[in-house]
């Protein structure tokens, strides 16, 4: 597995594993209700994360949430592009987080370093957008119908073969377009047409998914699911759980976590890592 995520002006190196910072720049986030709509807020948020440890800032101007309706054209382009011009300003790579080929074609030709696609760039257009730019990261993720039925009608059975199959197929489709490998990160895509069990299975075999050979972006940050088995029903009361769960995440492999609460991730994932340099000079493994 390669260990550099090559992306427009950056090779991250995924030796240690990076922390993907959240931008919503929605009035209708699950996760943050709108905290960070307005072009001087998400700046703001984005100045913050990276001051927090942030390796990766990733902007997204339409929620995903479940039952959320689609954004039009104009106004994803009004809220993103605006957010990524000053966001490029600050020394870190930027991703934007969007499935519109229109769009994807727009936050590259602005000089973004990856797109993030929950559709796995299944959009008309879309994979030829990324594959015409000589050098943009690329995340690809599994999701099980649409942000609008997807939770309605969860997947059935095993889950862990069929994402890896998915994400397996869609990596080798951009290959096979004359995208570099080491430009391609796959995302399970946690909460996006899953039950609860199907979720912490994509976790407890996550080595499955490592194994085929792409670096994993786990995003675990205040999902459903966490609520659900730590009994806590509001989005942002579940800091706590997330940071575990990223956790559990890169310990099974993950080479980056998407999240929202960075300075506790990177407070964690530093404790992580003293532990595994510990077990290493010991010559044993944690």
């Amino acid at each position: 597995m390669t260990a550099v995520w090559r992306t427009t002006r950056f090779a991250i190196d995924l030796a240690q594993p990076r922390v993907m910072g959240i931008v919503n720049v929605t009035p209708d986030s699950f996760s943050d209700g709108g905290a960070h709509a307005s072009t001087e807020a998400a700046v703001r948020h984005c100045v913050r994360l990276v001051e927090e440890g942030a390796d990766i800032l990733d902007i997204g101007g339409e929620s995903t949430r479940p039952g959320s309706p689609a954004v039009p054209l104009e106004q994803e382009l009004a809220r993103v592009l605006p957010v990524l011009r000053e966001a490029l300003k600050l020394g870190v790579p930027v991703s934007v987080d969007t499935s519109k080929p229109e769009v994807i074609r727009a936050v590259l030709e602005l000089g973004a370093d990856i797109v993030n696609d929950i559709w796995a760039l299944r959009r008309q257009g879309a994979r030829e957008a990324v594959a015409q730019h000589p050098s943009c990261g690329i995340c690809l993720m599994h999701m099980h119908r649409d942000p609008q039925t997807m939770q309605a009608a969860p997947m059935e059975g095993d889950a862990v073969p069929a994402v890896r199959s998915f994400l397996a197929q869609h990596a080798q489709a951009l290959v096979a377009l004359g995208v570099d490998a080491a430009r391609i990160v796959v995302d399970p895509g946690i909460g996006f047409g899953k039950t609860t069990a199907q979720n912490f299975a994509l976790l407890a075999r996550q080595h499955e998914l490592v194994a085929a050979g792409w670096p994993v972006l786990a995003g675990w940050s205040r999902k459903s699911s966490l609520g659900a088995v730590a009994g806590i029903e509001a989005a942002a009361g579940r800091m706590v759980p997330s940071v575990a769960a990223a956790v559990l995440a890169v310990e099974h492999g993950a080479s980056v976590v998407r999240v929202h609460d960075v300075r506790e991730t990177v407070a964690a994932l530093a404790v992580w890592q003293a532990m595994k340099q510990q077990g290493q000079e010991e010559g044993q493994d944690p």
